[in-house]
């Protein structure tokens, strides 16, 4: 495994950690997350994402953790950074959602009780919340680790205007942010386009990154088609609507790349997320073994050429690609 230096901190992230997103709830069987756990533990991996919402259903996620925690992973609880969030919708009435100090304190709390925890490594406001005052919201992280409830904070996916202001804030109140998480990957740019990427190099403040593989757009689900049993026909996060004969293309054309590098669409998707500067880890999402390793194989990606990034780049600035393949 490969650790890399959250930000200006002591932390040292695996380069990959391991959602909990999905695959991790009560639908989900316990033995098959266990197994996935102790597999990503015994690979290197030693941080481990959640979120209050994260399941399903609501909760599930960090339950599920907590039982692996208390059946295997207990002895090794100084090896372990754990990190939860909270501000989506969590529970029914006006204090379950958004970025209040009421929302964020109670949830915090029921995170813990879940996982069976005194403190979580790291906790994130998980949305930008425009209706409560920024102040509130920051103050909360803070308050969270003076408490001793939360070593470090950490903002995901604010915009930029907004992340400026809570990196000063805390900063400030000698709670610097650790990490900002956000999705990028070849087809999603949305972080580097708005300045909230460049922003995290100039604060050096390390980025974690999830869907990098853009819902598994960029791997070999889709070469030909739609399969039936996939997260697209499902409407799960990912629509065939989306999957246009355009998309098809590119995904094919990027995957004409990645052969020439001698790897998987998905380890070079990858691999291009990790070669990013301010990347200091990517979460992967995996529903089992073979899954985490194939992307754990990214670790051993060449760099990339420059052609290989012009390429790159132009098979996503095409609307209308055509391919033989």
């Amino acid at each position: 495994m490969e650790y890399r230096r959250c930000g200006h901190s002591g932390v040292l992230l695996p380069a990959i950690q391991l959602g909990l997103w999905q695959n991790f709830g009560a639908t989900s069987p316990l033995e098959r997350s266990r197994e996935l756990l102790l597999h990503a533990f015994d690979r290197g991996i030693c941080a481990f994402d959640l979120a209050n919402n994260y399941g399903p259903p609501y909760g599930s996620a960090e339950e599920t953790f907590g039982r692996v925690m208390a059946s295997d992973l207990r002895p090794f609880r100084d090896e372990l950074f754990i990190a939860t969030k909270a501000g989506y919708d969590m529970w029914p009435g006006p204090y379950g959602n958004w970025g209040s100090r009421k929302y964020l304190t109670a949830s915090l709390d029921q995170s813990l009780r879940r996982m069976g925890l005194e403190y979580v490594d790291l906790f994130y406001s998980h949305r930008y919340d425009p209706e409560t005052p920024i102040e509130e919201t920051l103050q909360a992280l803070v308050d969270a680790v003076r408490r001793g409830k939360a070593l470090y904070a950490g903002i995901s996916r604010w915009p930029l205007e907004p992340t400026r202001k809570a990196l000063a804030y805390l900063r400030e109140r000698d709670v610097p942010c650790l990490a900002f998480q956000e999705r990028i990957n070849i087809f999603d740019r949305a972080p580097v386009d708005s300045g909230v990427e460049r922003l995290m190099e100039e604060e050096n403040v390390g980025m974690t990154i999830f869907s990098s593989l853009a819902q598994g757009l960029l791997t070999n689900r889709y070469l030909d088609g739609i399969p039936a049993d996939s997260r697209a026909a499902r409407g799960s996060h990912l629509t065939a609507s989306q999957i246009t004969p355009a998309k098809l293309a590119q995904i094919r054309a990027l995957n004409e790349v990645a052969s020439e590098r001698g790897e998987t669409l998905a380890r070079m998707a990858t691999a291009w997320v990790l070669a990013r500067p301010a990347v200091a880890s990517v979460i992967a999402g995996c529903s089992s073994t073979a899954q985490l390793d194939d992307t754990l194989s990214a670790l051993a990606s060449a760099p990339f050429t420059t052609a290989q990034l012009e390429r790159i780049e132009e098979i996503v600035r095409m609307e209308n690609l055509e391919l033989r393949i």
